[in-house]
């Protein structure tokens, strides 16, 4: 079967992207695993992506956006770059053959396999993702109060999204983006996560993130919530996306998160692969 991902980075991201798909590739049973990377220009070391794709047996179909001026009036930051918005209109620009696909940011491992939550029926949802609601709740009712979503238990991660492609064609539309943009533009701390939880988190089937979005930084926290339970040993056993989330990240030296190590030893094959 078909494993569609999804992907936007900028040149800065390529290593990270590799080692992301090498983890995924070494976890999840056999499938054919196409990867479409929305990319604002094409990126550098096109010709290397492309060479190291097939090394690890990888459809790599890079999309550039090019000019387009649909997000001219984002907020836009080094931290949050254009491409963060282009998951939000994926469906723009991907194959209309395609019904469903996962987007994935590259600062992800995978440790165990994909497939189960691929296959995930979503039925009408327009989205299933994860809440790290239950690791910060003070922050969960602040973000409801600031994006006024009150309808919506959870604020959800931007991070993993299965996306229903068939649905989000006809209902999630550019000019409903801006708008959310131009009535909250001083309220917007993460946007495009902000956007995705103003406008869409009623129609968002919640996924268990201590299985698709376990934060790394959290672990004490993820073991305090099972009183135990969600351990190293458990992790490594049952988590397939380990969520290196926030600004340290584990291909920093100074990185010293209980997960650092597992992501160095991804990103030195991916090095070696890369030779």
């Amino acid at each position: 079967m078909d494993l569609n991902l999804l992907f936007s980075i900028d040149s800065h991201f390529i290593n990270q992207l590799k080692t992301t798909l090498l983890s995924i590739v070494q976890n999840t049973r056999h499938c054919s695993i196409n990867v479409y990377v929305l990319q604002k220009n094409r990126l550098e070391q096109s010709e290397s992506l492309t060479d190291y794709c097939q090394t690890i047996g990888v459809n790599y179909y890079p999309i550039v956006i090019g000019n387009d001026l649909l997000f001219a009036n984002a907020p836009i930051s080094k931290r949050y770059p254009e491409t963060i918005y282009y998951r939000l209109i994926a469906q723009k620009y991907l194959p209309l053959n395609l019904d469903k696909i996962l987007y994935l940011d590259a600062d992800i491992l995978c440790i165990n396999d994909l497939l189960p939550l691929y296959q995930t029926e979503i039925g009408e949802y327009l989205y299933a993702a994860c809440s790290h609601s239950n690791l910060t709740n003070m922050t969960n009712v602040i973000n409801k109060v600031r994006l006024k979503s009150y309808e919506s238990e959870n604020y959800y991660n931007s991070g993993v999204l299965l996306i229903n492609l068939k649905r989000a064609r006809t209902e999630v539309l550019p000019a409903d983006i801006f708008q959310f943009i131009e009535n909250n533009k001083y309220n917007l701390l993460l946007p495009d996560q902000d956007i995705l939880n103003g406008l869409y988190a009623e129609a968002i089937l919640a996924l268990p993130d201590q299985l698709y979005n376990f934060d790394a930084r959290k672990n004490a926290t993820y073991e305090t919530l099972s009183m135990g339970e969600w351990h190293s040993n458990w992790v490594i056993n049952h988590t397939v996306l380990l969520h290196f989330c926030g600004k340290g990240k584990p291909w920093q030296k100074q990185y010293r998160g209980r997960y650092g190590i597992l992501y160095k030893h991804y990103y030195h094959k991916m090095e070696t692969l890369s030779l």
